[in-house]
């Protein structure tokens, strides 16, 4: 049996970290559901810079919309909702089958507004009304200023993505807006059931530290910081708190694993999937790494609940000299910044490809 349907077997959620007008046409995407266990898919502004840029699957499309007067802002998000709600609809007989458990995609407001709370919120809401898909989740980043849109958004009853998550701090306050949104929609009132899943960043922490620490504690750091999310999440979910949620008919907000392909070349193509094989969670990967797990029939046992031997691994990067929250901070702040670096290569692309076209057009006897 592949380690890919191992996986989803043992309560895991195994989501695509990509998509593509070509995923969707040539039918790449639907293979992925039917062999290898995918269940559901997530899109970031790098993504769709990388789809755009390079290749001309979205000309026509930008044309046509060109030709309508669309802004390169408003012409992006008109692709990506086209994109995603196809993606939606191949992934809904899952959602359903699970009950909405399952079977989501999601949608990133523009990483401009990463500090911008008032305009996160209009965003995810202006968002999530327009693709009109029950499955759609939309990402907002889990900064200072993310936290009280990511509440407001539940409470609207917005299923939100919460990203750029680094640390167990980084979760815990993610899981707080969350909890919050919920608690507020039962005193008005409201069906508490609202999804959400808070995706932690995984393996930008070994690229942070690889010259840093001594050559043993290579590719450790972000699964002992995964690992000790995961203990903390697992105690969360089964508080008082929560289960006064569950039994009004709430559902638990899901730990995602993001950045899961390996960076090292010497590490194993599986390294933070095998680590973190957990029910009740989310690995979303590249396609590469998708692939990679689908050559393998055998993984570890699950990850403990208690996050296994994750503090004495902490220890040792400290006595490395490695800030764990100074570095959480740097980390959520670079991921930030990358995103709208991202996003400015991708407007900037897009802009061009239009002038490009009506040059042409202009031109043409």
């Amino acid at each position: 049996m592949k380690a890919t349907r191992v996986l989803h077997d043992k309560g895991q959620s195994l989501w695509l970290d990509n998509i593509t007008r070509d995923l969707l046409d040539t039918g790449t995407l639907k293979q992925y559901i039917d062999e290898l266990s995918v269940t559901g898919l997530t899109s970031n502004p790098t993504i769709f810079d990388h789809a755009i840029n390079h290749g001309a699957t979205y000309d026509a499309a930008i044309i046509e919309k060109m030709m309508r007067g669309v802004s390169a802002e408003a012409l992006f998000f008109e692709l990506a909702i086209e994109d995603l709600t196809r993606a939606a609809d191949l992934f809904r007989p899952i959602h359903e089958k699970t009950n909405g458990v399952d079977g989501w995609v999601s949608l990133e407001v523009s990483p401009l507004l990463a500090y911008d709370t008032a305009s996160t919120l209009a965003a995810a809401k202006e968002l999530f009304a327009r693709a009109q898909r029950p499955n759609l989740f939309i990402k907002i980043p889990g900064t200072k200023e993310g936290l009280p849109a990511i509440e407001e958004a539940i409470f609207s009853g917005v299923p939100i993505n919460v990203t750029l998550l680094f640390s167990r701090e980084h979760y815990l306050a993610a899981a707080e807006a969350f909890l919050r949104g919920i608690e507020r929609r039962i005193e008005a009132g409201l069906n508490p059931r609202v999804d959400s899943v808070a995706s932690v960043f995984v393996s930008r922490w070994d690229t942070a530290v690889a010259n840093r620490v001594p050559e043993e504690l290579h590719n450790k750091l972000g699964i002992a910081i995964a690992k000790r999310t995961y203990s903390s999440a697992t105690t969360l979910l089964s508080s008082a708190r929560w289960e006064r949620i569950y039994n009004l008919g709430g559902r638990p907000q899901r730990l995602l694993w993001a950045s899961t392909g390996t960076k090292d070349p010497k590490a194993s193509e599986i390294l933070y999937v095998k680590a973190l094989a957990a029910p009740l969670t989310v690995n979303t990967m590249p396609e590469a790494t998708l692939k990679a797990l689908a050559t393998h029939g055998d993984l570890s046992e699950l990850l403990p609940a208690d996050g296994g031997n994750s503090e004495a691994v902490l220890r040792q990067f400290a006595k490395a000299g490695v800030d764990i929250d100074a570095l959480a901070a740097q980390l959520q702040s670079e991921g930030a910044e990358s995103f709208v670096k991202s996003w400015n290569d991708l407007i900037q692309v897009i802009s061009s490809k239009t002038a490009s076209f009506d040059k042409t057009s202009v031109e043409r006897p």
